[in-house]
């Protein structure tokens, strides 16, 4: 390598540009790698049976030597939801503040990694230094607490990353954003900024998470009398706080169902982010101790995630919790992009139980607006601008912005995963491409589907599938049994013998022609009757099911 390449900072996303989810930088310098965030996205309609996705790590199993750490901005999925699965083949130590890593606890507890993985709880304002960087984690807000914007300082110059954020003056707890040393780091300059591109579409900004407590405080006066079910993202802590201080005041107990809430919930009163008065948590048992206008559920299911606590009251799955008219159901959450159709299923199911469902004001986003994208730009002030964290979109959106701020078009890096940017002060360009992709997590298996399986199952849930098994005698290859014809998602076999009597005529004369020219060998016999039965089939019924030949010899 050229002496002048080494000394540029590359910039290299692995996940999280182009879509929601599965967010993980790279940055490298020499022999240096350092990693921001590592994320999961949940799968897409069309990958069937799948729990979740992950990124591809090849490029830093390649180089793993070079990687010093992971910096986590905050503790949700989509910024920690890999962890377990990536720390198992990249084990170094993991950097963030409290609440993260109470949250990242948990997971590698589940996982039984607890006592492999380094981890190290960092305060705002503290520099770490790993290699030939500098990393300076900065308080900001967002829809969970303790969440960080990072400074990374490298000898090529310092690039700030948000991580996801929004401008609270006046958040539920803690202090506001610090906007002050954003300012501080713009004065001494920066070289890029890597900012949140969410909510770039949406004009102004994004209301303070306290309005949430006033709109929950109408709903409680209005419905004194029935009982009240809120559904929001388990993360959320301060939304939480907020409907705990409502119950409180109204004189409500409160129960809180649903796995990821129950564990984050705990999490956070122990480290001490969730004030909950006396007496005023009741467990899901104690429920029918109470009348119903003296109760508030506080669940998972925003999404409308079938498995989740909401869903299954929705769905009379729920072993403890049946929905009755009157309920008063409150969606505290938007539906993420992809979700609105299963949203709408849930409170269709509730409406029809004879609930009244508020799903308006009742939420606030986590992420900021164009006036706060421009806020953090006129602190910063950056050479480049680099729009992360959304779908294709959305990056757009954000590049429109730092255009309208004064940027350059050249100064504007709209990446994909995978890119790798080169930068220093003279100038900055995508320069090469490492290999990213997506890894299906099934059950216990990390990677084992892909995309043959994939195709394999999309096939199988298309036209099904037709067995035909045979029996043939060894050494002179006559056929002794069959062939018979088992099929399954394919047609209803009784209401189609005429079709399956045809189909067996055409295998007989497909094993006649295979007897007649002497062919023995199996994989030829195999490939002659999928391709006698499956122009038959196509023929017949416009089907491509899958064909499974299965030969015994006796």
């Amino acid at each position: 390598m050229k002496r002048e390449n080494n000394s540029k900072l590359k910039i290299i996303p692995l996940g999280g540009l182009e879509q929601i989810g599965m967010n993980i930088t790279a940055f490298e310098y020499e022999d240096s790698i350092i990693v921001v965030d590592c994320g999961l996205s949940f799968p897409e309609d069309d990958m069937l049976g799948i729990d979740l996705v992950i990124p591809d790590i090849t490029y830093l199993k390649n180089n793993l030597d070079k990687v010093k750490g992971f910096f986590i901005t905050h503790g949700h999925e989509d910024h920690i939801g890999a962890i377990p699965y990536v720390l198992r083949e990249i084990n170094v130590p993991i950097y963030a503040t409290k609440l993260t890593i109470g949250i990242i606890d948990n997971k590698l507890r589940e996982h039984n990694m607890l006592t492999k993985v380094k981890r190290k709880v960092v305060k705002y304002g503290q520099h770490i230094n790993l290699g030939c960087f500098r990393v300076e984690f900065i308080k900001t807000n967002h829809s969970i607490q303790d969440a960080a914007a990072l400074a990374i300082y490298s000898p090529a110059g310092t690039v700030v990353h948000t991580g996801d954020f929004k401008v609270d003056y006046t958040p539920v707890f803690g202090d506001a954003i610090d906007l002050q040393r954003f300012g501080e780091i713009g004065k001494k300059g920066v070289l890029a900024l890597m900012c949140d591109s969410t909510n770039a579409e949406r004009p102004g900004f994004t209301n303070s998470e306290r309005t949430v407590g006033k709109t929950f405080d109408n709903i409680f006066a209005e419905h004194s009398n029935t009982r009240i079910i809120i559904a929001t993202f388990a993360s959320n802590v301060d939304r939480v706080q907020q409907i705990i201080n409502s119950a409180y005041k109204f004189g409500r107990k409160v129960v809180v169902e649903g796995r990821s809430m129950v564990n984050i919930i705990s999490t956070a009163t122990e480290l001490g982010y969730l004030q909950i008065p006396d007496h005023t948590l009741i467990d899901i048992e104690q429920l029918k101790d109470y009348p119903d206008e003296q109760t508030v559920l506080i669940t998972t299911g925003s999404q409308g995630e079938s498995m989740a606590a909401l869903s299954r009251m929705a769905a009379n799955l729920h072993k403890k919790v049946t929905i009755k008219p009157g309920d008063t159901i409150i969606f505290s959450s938007n539906p993420i992009p992809g979700n609105e159709k299963a949203v709408s299923n849930v409170i269709n199911e509730l409406f029809m139980k004879g609930a009244e469902v508020i799903f308006q004001d009742a939420h606030v986003s986590g992420h900021a607006c164009r006036e706060e994208i421009k806020l953090i730009y006129s602190l910063v002030k950056p050479k480049y601008a680099i729009p992360v964290h959304g779908e294709y979109k959305h990056l757009r959106a954000h590049a429109t912005i730092a255009e309208e701020l004064g940027f350059e078009k050249e100064n504007i890096f709209v990446l994909s995963s995978g890119n790798v940017l080169e930068l220093d002060e003279n100038d900055a360009r995508i320069t090469g491409q490492v290999p990213v992709g997506s890894v299906l997590v099934d059950g216990l298996g990390v990677g084992d589907v892909g995309n043959i399986v994939l195709r394999d199952r999309q096939h199988l849930a298309e036209d099904g599938i037709i067995i035909v098994v045979m029996t043939l005698e060894s050494g002179s290859g006559q056929v002794l049994a069959g062939p018979d014809i088992v099929s399954r998602g394919f047609v209803y076999v009784r209401g189609a013998e005429s079709l399956m009597d045809e189909a067996k005529k055409v295998l007989d004369d497909a094993m006649e022609y295979c007897m007649d020219k002497n062919i023995t060998d199996w994989g030829k016999i195999k490939t002659e009757i999928k391709d006698e039965l499956g122009e038959f089939v196509w023929k017949k019924t416009k089907r491509r099911p899958m064909i499974m030949p299965i030969i015994m010899e006796v």
